[in-house]
């Protein structure tokens, strides 16, 4: 059955690579990949019962991140429908394409560290769309958004759900995830980084023309920074309530959805209808939340099957040290989600093993968290962009993938260097 179920999520990866060559979306195969998963994973197992209640507990956690993703969207979207973005992009003061990279990723970083790096990725990707006219240019600057929003969120326990998960779990404390990770994140970020911007050395690009726009720039003002604003408070509403942050994000939504009513409510009913919450939820990229279910589905089955806890056996039975272990998860999440692999690693390591930060659990926090980025889907980040920008899975693995393995090789580097082997 094991081997079965791999071979459909692999060969659903395969298809998926070489989306543009056999001319599918690539959602649609997302789709079947992760239902075909379940139908050979329920066929194969003795309780049918059993399997359908883990598969509405994964369901139960998938539906949390793609509402969580469906809000922030929808607030990106509002904030553009009110021209938003040309307010930020007004204040853009550098043409040089080298600096405008480095002034992305940055930002990007250490937004990241704040907001979570799914909510980063969406606000930064959009901005980048609004913002550079050449398709090839927005490709790179999206791809160093989602190396960036993983870099910036591994060292942060609000910035990527793993390192949350962790938090939560008591394997880590938020003063030694900062402490101990800021500096081999940076590095993550900054080795890649160097290399990419001599690329756009002496380069200028001229702005994305802004459409005329009735809006007062007053309304703009408003909704840009009430936008801001509740993105800020989801993590603190999540730190106060210790709700999920699909939670913070529809309550966001909702209390955005009644200014901006209350905000048009004496406009004609054409302009209402096109500034409002309903238009920004029309405007949101639907089969890239779905392709983003499909992927969930189907690594859902390779949990739910103890797949990944074998796995993650294997890693600690073969490998050198836990430290082996951490690079070895870190390199799997680039393709399987991050989130299974670090909930096995929490199953099979209790705080008497490896006690409250302790260097395993710490290494593990940077490596799942910046593993992902090799891979164009092999983080939320990264799905997300796909979707914004829909950029193409082998342009990302000629391009892009192997300057993200320099930056997770250069992270472990410098987490040795800082805390010693």
């Amino acid at each position: 059955m094991l081997l079965l179920l791999v071979g459909v999520f692999i060969l659903g990866y395969i298809i998926i690579a070489f989306e543009h060559t056999i001319k599918i979306d690539k959602s649609a195969i997302a789709l079947i990949t992760g239902v075909l998963c379940w139908v050979v994973y329920i066929l194969n197992i003795d309780s049918v019962h059993t399997g359908i209640e883990q598969l509405y507990h994964h369901v139960g956690e998938i539906a949390s991140i793609l509402f969580f993703l469906l809000g922030a969207m929808a607030i990106v979207e509002l904030i553009d429908l009110h021209n938003g973005f040309d307010i930020i992009i007004s204040k853009v003061q550098t043409k040089s394409k080298f600096k405008f990279l480095w002034i992305i990723g940055v930002t990007t970083f250490i937004i990241s560290s704040v907001l979570d790096n799914l909510t980063t990725a969406i606000v930064m990707s959009s901005l980048i769309v609004k913002v550079l006219p050449d398709k090839e240019d927005r490709l790179w600057f999206v791809s160093v958004v989602v190396l960036a929003a993983n870099a910036g969120g591994a060292f942060s326990p609000l910035g990527d759900v793993t390192t949350t998960m962790l938090w939560i779990g008591g394997q880590i404390t938020a003063s030694q995830v900062i402490l101990k990770l800021f500096i081999p994140s940076v590095a993550v970020l900054v080795i890649p980084l160097i290399i990419i911007s001599q690329k756009f050395k002496n380069q200028t690009f001229q702005l994305n023309a802004s459409v005329e726009s009735s809006i007062h720039k007053n309304d703009s003002l408003l909704v840009l920074g009430s936008g801001i604003f509740f993105l800020l408070f989801v993590p603190v509403f999540k730190t106060l309530t210790h709700l999920p942050p699909f939670m913070g994000i529809l309550l966001a939504l909702g209390i955005l959805w009644i200014l901006v009513s209350i905000l048009h409510r004496k406009k004609p009913v054409d302009i209402k209808e096109k500034l409002s919450v309903a238009s920004s939820l029309e405007r949101i990229d639907t089969p890239s939340i779905l392709f983003f279910l499909g992927i969930l589905l189907a690594v859902s089955t390779l949990a739910s099957s103890g797949y990944l806890k074998l796995l993650a056996i294997q890693c600690d039975q073969y490998l050198v040290n836990f430290y082996g272990t951490g690079i070895a998860l870190g390199l799997i999440s680039a393709i399987v989600d991050n989130v299974p692999l670090v909930a096995a690693a929490q199953g099979m390591y209790d705080l008497n093993t490896f006690p409250t930060d302790h260097p395993f659990w710490l290494f593990l926090a940077l490596t799942s968290g910046t593993g992902g980025s090799i891979i164009i889907i092999g983080s939320a980040a990264g799905v997300a962009a796909m979707g914004i920008e829909n950029i193409n899975f082998m342009w990302y693995l000629r391009k892009f993938s192997l300057l993200a393995l320099l930056g997770f090789i250069s992270g472990i580097v410098v987490f040795f260097i800082c805390n010693g082997f």
